[in-house]
This record gives structure tokens, C-alpha cells and sequence, in this order.
């Protein structure tokens, strides 16, 4: 897959990476943790600048969360989960992947649109929740923007300063990735105990 990704990227330059981005959001098979540190690898190659690498990943991506949003405003939970046992294995998409971005959502409120826009499988979906809770638009794209500024850079900038030592550049997105899931688990903590502590007083 990290082959036909490069050639696309070699093939259609930013807009390549704009539309792969999108379709990370909306077909999880391919993943942002491949397209861009590919992009930041070509970009270290001097084909692309790695600015513009980072600009067209977050556009693609944004795109494609407010798309995603706008999906969420319009269906009911219960047609969700009907289209997602119907239609979602062509999309590699499961009952239990909906389920938890939805109870994501409501555990942690709008704050999940930021943290959620960095992890895998949660990423993808995030912004459908968002939707059905009537989220004000403009926070869920301040959020869902600014999440997804931060991860497209540093996956670009893993690509761009370490794409000729895979490994490495695995490990480090690797060790990343549970970073992020600890303070997701911090704050859930955090909401329990609000919760719990308010209900006690």
C-alpha cells in the first residue's frame, strides 16, 4: 500500500495528498499514519515542499469531517447503525468502531473532537457524533481543525526527517499513539470524577 500511496503522491502532488486524506476519513483502510509521513518522505526528496504537505493533508482531511458532520446532523442513531451493518463492510467499517466513537462522544463531550482527530479508528468517525449531538459548527471545526493541524504535521514531520529509517519512523509514531490514548484516559478519569464528586455533594 505505501507504494501505490507514493505514486499518487508523485502523480498528483498536493492534490493527491488532499484526496488521500479524505479518503483516510471516510475508508479507514487507508490510514493517515501511511499517507503522510509517504508525503513528508517525498517532500524530504524535494519533489513537494513539506508546508504545502501539511496545509493539503489538513485540508483533505477537514473536508472530509465536516462532510462526515453533515452526515450526522441528517441521520438518527438507530439508521446509523443499520446503514453501518448494511453497507459498512465495504467500507471496512464495524457496528463496534460506531459504537465507541459514539460513546466517546458523550463520555467526554466536544472535547473528544480534538483528542479523537489522533486516534486511529476513532479519527474516522468522531465527527458523525458530533453531528448528531448538534455540536455548534464553528467549535467542532475549530477543534476537528486544530487536532488534525497537529497530527498531519508531526506525521509529515516523522516522514520528512525519518522516512529513510522505517523502523524508526514506526516506533515513533507507535510510542506517540499511546501518549495520546494515556491523556484521552486521563481525562476520562477526569469526567468520572467530576461526575462522581457532583453527585456525591
Amino acid at each position: 500500500m505505501e507504494n501505490w500511496v507514493i505514486q499518487i503522491i508523485e502523480r498528483l502532488g498536493y492534490l493527491g495528498i488532499a484526496f488521500l486524506m479524505f479518503l483516510d476519513n471516510v475508508f479507514p483502510p487507508i490510514p493517515s499514519e501511511i499517507i503522510m509521513p509517504s508525503a513528508g518522505y517525498t517532500a524530504s526528496r524535494g519533489q513537494l515542499q513539506i508546508v504545502g504537505v501539511i496545509v493539503a493533508g489538513s485540508f483533505g482531511s477537514i473536508v472530509a469531517a465536516a462532510v462526515l458532520y453533515a452526515l450526522g446532523r441528517k441521520i438518527s442513531q438507530e439508521s446509523l447503525f443499520k446503514l453501518v451493518d448494511r453497507y459498512g463492510k465495504y467500507l471496512f467499517i464495524k457496528r463496534k468502531d460506531v459504537h465507541k466513537a459514539l460513546e466517546w462522544f458523550e463520555h467526554y463531550g466536544h472535547r473528544i473532537v480534538f483528542f479523537g482527530r489522533m486516534i486511529p479508528a476513532v479519527r474516522s468517525l468522531i465527527s458523525i457524533p458530533a453531528g448528531m449531538s448538534h455540536m455548534p459548527f464553528w467549535k467542532f471545526m475549530l477543534y476537528s481543525s486544530l487536532g488534525t493541524l497537529i497530527w498531519t504535521t508531526f506525521l509529515a514531520c516523522v516522514g520528512f526527517y525519518f522516512g529513510e529509517n522505517q523502523a524508526l519512523m514506526f516506533a515513533i509514531m507507535h510510542r506517540v499513539g499511546y501518549v495520546i490514548l494515556a491523556i484521552v484516559a486521563v481525562l476520562g478519569l477526569m469526567w468520572l470524577y467530576k461526575k462522581f464528586f457532583k453527585h456525591k455533594a
